[in-house]
């Protein structure tokens, strides 16, 4: 499991500055301090690599969205899912030109781990919502809103993740202002 790491924590750097289609099995390998068949001992191609990079990303982003929802006050806990998720977009995104590559459906290589983070990332926004319901600080229906939410807050993320990460930081607060003033209980 150790190799598995190695190698992928090389091809994180490797596809962060060079992007997926110009990075080779060999300069993984290179990055790793691995001979090429080692790469292929763990993974089958550059596509399992991705993919597995991906995973991992999307699962740093989804732990910290859950960490933080568990622990804000039941009204707060979908506003502080969605900047734990931001701030990781953020963190993901400072580590190179081509991270964010990793963060979104662009490549049948990445596929199943975008699907997977969408379902997880739903259940956490409706799961907050649900709290914030039965806290009474939001209206009934509220957890009904959460696709419509997620699908808001898609434009705060790689590759539309744009400006300054203050800016970022911003407009996301005014969305998250937008969002939550349409659920809030009357």
């Amino acid at each position: 499991m150790e190799r598995r790491h190695q190698i992928l924590a090389a091809a994180a750097r490797v596809l962060s500055k060079r992007g997926p289609s110009k990075t080779t099995m060999a300069e993984i390998a290179r990055a790793a301090g691995v001979a090429v068949g080692s790469v292929y001992l763990e993974f089958r191609g550059k596509a399992e690599v991705l993919g597995a990079l991906a995973l991992l990303r999307h699962g740093l982003i989804l732990d910290a969205m859950r960490d933080a929802a568990a622990e804000a006050e039941p009204a707060e806990r979908v506003r502080a899912a969605l900047r734990a998720r931001l701030e990781t977009f953020i963190e993901l995104n400072r580590q190179g030109d081509h991270a964010p590559q990793l963060l979104s459906n662009y490549c049948k290589a990445v596929e199943s781990a975008w699907r997977w983070y969408q379902t997880e990332q739903l259940a956490i926004v409706k799961a907050a919502l649900r709290d914030g319901v039965e806290a009474g600080a939001l209206r009934p229906d509220a957890e009904d809103l959460a696709d419509v939410m997620l699908r808001a807050c898609a434009t705060l993320a790689p590759p539309l993740l744009r400006g300054t990460e203050a800016q970022a930081r911003h407009n996301a607060e005014r969305l998250y202002d937008v969002l939550l003033a349409g659920v809030v209980a009357r």
